[in-house]
């Protein structure tokens, strides 16, 4: 019977939401690290600031130079530490439940440098290797949108556009 009543109230407040215009990514802006949200619109929030997090995440690949100066690229992407907005305030309990999402943006770090063998430098994982970093790139994005304890809106993002519901 609890199972039935929390399932009720998730889709009621889910419910309550109306979704004036979808937040669109943008990847690699405003760089390939990065990916910006824009132009979500949202009423029948309430009065309880609604907070919006952008959540992504990437791979990190990297050049190999071995001893005699010539550099290769790695063969194997390592997963890049992901990456937050932080909680940003649609500003809904300013205007009558109304909120926007106007930019929010979030970016993949780099990870610690990984091993000659992580990174795919070949000569069986010798040390011979310089692993360095070539290039970070977000690859997903996922955003959340709360009033206090309750998720109202929620939206998976794998390429520029208007996502998938979670």
């Amino acid at each position: 019977m609890a199972v039935l009543v929390v399932a009720a109230m998730t889709s009621t407040a889910l419910a309550a939401v109306t979704v004036k215009s979808l937040p669109t990514a943008t990847f690699g802006s405003p760089d390939a690290a990065s990916v910006t949200l824009t132009g979500g619109n949202f009423s029948g929030l309430g009065n309880t600031p609604a907070i919006a997090n952008l959540t992504v995440t990437g791979l990190a690949t990297y050049t190999c130079t071995n001893q005699g100066g010539n550099a290769a690229p790695g063969q194997n992407p390592v997963p890049a530490n992901p990456g937050s907005s932080g909680p940003f305030n649609l500003g809904n309990s300013d205007h009558n439940g109304r909120g926007t999402i106007t930019s929010i943006t979030a970016s993949v770090t780099a990870p610690d440098t990984p091993t000659a063998a992580e990174a795919g430098c070949g000569g069986g994982g010798s040390n011979n290797w310089k692993v360095t970093l070539n290039s970070l790139t977000a690859t997903a994005a996922h955003l959340e949108i709360t009033e206090g304890s309750t998720l109202v809106f929620c939206r998976n993002y794998t390429a520029s556009g208007t996502g998938t519901a979670c």
